[in-house]
Parts: C-alpha cells; structure tokens; sequence
C-alpha cells in the first residue's frame, strides 16, 4: 500500500527568505516519483507553531518578536501567518502589555496537516479534477493519472495529519526518533 511506503524528508538548501518551497519527496518503493511541495508559509507557519510548543504557555504569550527570533523567520511575514492560524483557531492572542500569541489546543491535537491547511488551504497534488468513472476520458490515460495524482494527495494528507506538534516536540529535544529521511 502507498501509505506505508511514502516518506518525507526536506530539502533545506534554499534561504529563509527565498520565495521557493520547501519540498517533501514522496518515495513509493524504491523509485521516486517526484517533488511534492508545501509552500514557504506552510513551512514558516509550522516552524512557528513548533516554537510555541517546545516553550509551552509556562511563560505566558509570546510575542510575534521573540517568536522571530527564535525560529529566524522574518516578522513581518509571521504575523500575516499568525493571524491566519488565529483565524483557523489554532493560535490564540493577547493584546497589549504581556501580549503575544499561545497554542489554542495542546500540541497532541494540532496535526501538521491543520497547520498547513490554515495557511495554504486544502491539501493537494494538484488541481486536476476527478477521475471520471468506467474509463470515460477525455484524453488517452488521463483518468488512470488522475486517479493516482489523488491518491498519492490523499497518502499525503494522510502523512502529514499523523504528525502532531508533541510528537514533533519530541523529536526536536531527541525524546522521540525522528522520521527516516529519504536519500
């Protein structure tokens, strides 16, 4: 089955401030079969959110300044993305002295997934369209490549909503081990 055999792994050779996106490589057995990419916000918003797990609400909000600081994202750009995961209530704000932004769920209940919805919307291969049913295409295989670009979008979604913020918490102070990287 694909889920079982579908990897992901970054590929960090680009800058923080580069308009390309960072690319996770699906890997069906042996042979890769492409670039799939999550967007540089997608990216920013999970690096973001991974930042106010690790420091949990023990200190209170944070704010979008020390929040820059210890990711290396630019500030301007982390608070459209806040304010986009407030909207999708992921993230919490306070205003005024003390203010800042907090988890609005525990990490265990905030899935890579959601992060990456509330920034870039639904997750997808591509917008190609449905299969059509019982072989009608319009252009010769075209159905059997529509229905592979959706399952491999649907494994992918599936991938990303079995990661959650604690678990990456984990990983990220070697608590837990990290996902096996494809070469």
């Amino acid at each position: 089955m694909i889920a079982t055999l579908i990897s992901l792994s970054t590929d960090d050779s680009r800058s923080h401030g580069s308009s390309s996106a960072r690319k996770i490589r699906p890997n069906i057995g042996s042979a890769t079969v492409g670039r799939v990419k999550v967007s540089t916000r997608g990216d920013y918003a999970s690096r973001a959110l991974l930042s106010l797990a690790l420091h949990g609400d023990a200190t209170g909000p944070t704010t979008v300044r020390d929040l820059a600081e210890r990711t290396g994202l630019p500030q301007p750009y982390l608070e459209q993305i806040l304010l986009l995961l407030k909207s999708a209530g992921i993230v919490r704000s306070k205003r005024g002295v003390g203010g800042g932004y907090v988890l609005a769920h525990s990490p265990a209940d905030i899935s890579l997934a959601q992060i990456v919805r509330a920034v870039d919307g639904p997750i997808s291969l591509g917008d190609f369209g449905e299969p059509h049913t019982d072989g009608a295409c319009d252009h010769e295989g075209q159905c059997v490549l529509l229905s592979i670009w959706s399952k491999v979008g649907d494994e992918m979604r599936e991938r990303l909503e079995n990661f959650n913020l604690a678990d990456l918490s984990l990983m990220a102070n070697g608590n837990k081990p990290w996902p096996e990287a494809l070469s």
